[in-house]
């Protein structure tokens, strides 16, 4: 069972990513995590998900199921609510998203603006060790209005991806972009690639060259893999979740993570720009690894928050820096790009309230 206190911390970055109204009453009922058990973590997401899915708020009601499954599916409640997410989201998905399998169905995703007639340049979105793509997917009408063709999808082990994460699954990321190379530009592939996910299109971009251009938040990139003291200090939800997704014993995740590190001549090698969010207070990804990206990668553009994993207290600014650092690498609509800049820039001038 997780840590209840910890499963809470965690839940308000997420409840505040999606605009989940009431998360804080639902944490409030919370008093456990054993599986099926009454005021159990589980539970009372799936009935708050389930009570908004009977008033047709289907799109509400799949990011409750996701905050249910939370951080990854451990036994029956959790499973129940990860299908939950899938069916709801799914319901409320428009006919412009449609649902692909790759790998013979091991890795799903939710796609949009696929066209074999016109292929656009694709945008690959996916999440870190926690989140899954549903929670990501409601974007696709954003990124088809930039003009791009849009797969979001989930890294090994989350949600319904069945491969288990190892230091080869950046390869998944080149089998995504098989998958819809038909109906895609994917020789102009750009990846929104948050968290883990950052560092799987890094080490994905050595050696898939149709990755044009990579934009990532508090990605690791070597120290959080080879530190073992930084390790010991990760909360127990990020090496449990590590521990379910690499298919290893919670004791023995850390002496294996040193084969993901990226060393010099590789971050070197990186002929694309990276686009960098870190937050100075991360807890969970050492603050070194943004200045790795920064001092060894070409074209490295970093964005700093003084705030915690994720930014949760900067959630719009992260945004709006994440659609112009696509349409940066891009090189496109320029307009768009200055007007975006000109807000960015408004909204980090916008005192904060302590």
């Amino acid at each position: 069972m997780n840590d209840v206190a910890e499963l809470k911390e965690f839940a308000v970055t997420h409840a505040r990513a999606q605009n989940i109204a009431g998360y804080r009453d639902v944490l409030a009922r919370v008093d456990n995590d054993e599986d099926g058990a009454e005021g159990s973590w589980a539970i009372e997401w799936t009935r708050a998900g389930a009570a908004l899915e009977e008033r047709g708020k289907h799109l509400e009601a799949a990011q409750c199921y996701n905050m249910g499954r939370f951080p990854f599916v451990d036994g029956p409640a959790r499973s129940d609510a990860l299908r939950r997410c899938v069916a709801a989201f799914d319901r409320w998905r428009g006919p412009g998203i449609e649902r692909i399998a790759v790998d013979g169905g091991q890795v799903h995703g939710w796609a949009a603006g696929l066209s074999a007639a016109k292929p656009r340049p694709l945008l690959v979105v996916t999440g870190g060790i926690v989140s899954i793509k549903e929670q990501w997917a409601p974007i696709l009408s954003a990124v088809t209005r930039l003009g791009m063709a849009g797969v979001v999808t989930e890294m090994p082990g989350v949600g319904e991806n069945s491969l288990p994460y190892t230091p080869d699954s950046w390869r998944m990321l080149s089998a995504v972009l098989d998958a819809v190379a038909g109906r895609a530009d994917v020789s102009r592939t750009y990846a929104l690639a948050l968290s883990f996910s950052g560092h799987l299109a890094m080490r994905c971009a050595l050696d898939d060259p149709r990755i044009r251009g990579i934009v990532t938040a508090g990605a690791p990139v070597r120290g959080f893999f080879t530190d073992r003291a930084w390790l010991r200090t990760v909360p127990r939800l990020t090496m449990d979740t590590l521990a379910h997704l690499t298919r290893t014993g919670r004791d023995d995740v850390a002496g294996q993570l040193d084969k993901w590190a990226l060393s010099d001549e590789q971050l070197r090698a990186l002929e694309i720009p990276v686009y960098y969010m870190k937050s100075a207070r991360d807890e969970i990804i050492p603050p070194a690894e943004a200045e790795l990206v920064r001092s060894r990668v070409r074209e490295a553009h970093l964005l700093e928050h003084d705030d915690t994993h994720g930014s949760p207290g900067h959630i719009a600014e992260t945004r709006l820096w994440s659609v112009w650092a696509v349409l940066h690498a891009r090189r496109a609509l320029p307009a768009q790009r200055m007007a975006l800049g000109a807000a960015l820039r408004l909204l980090r001038a916008r005192p904060r309230r302590r």
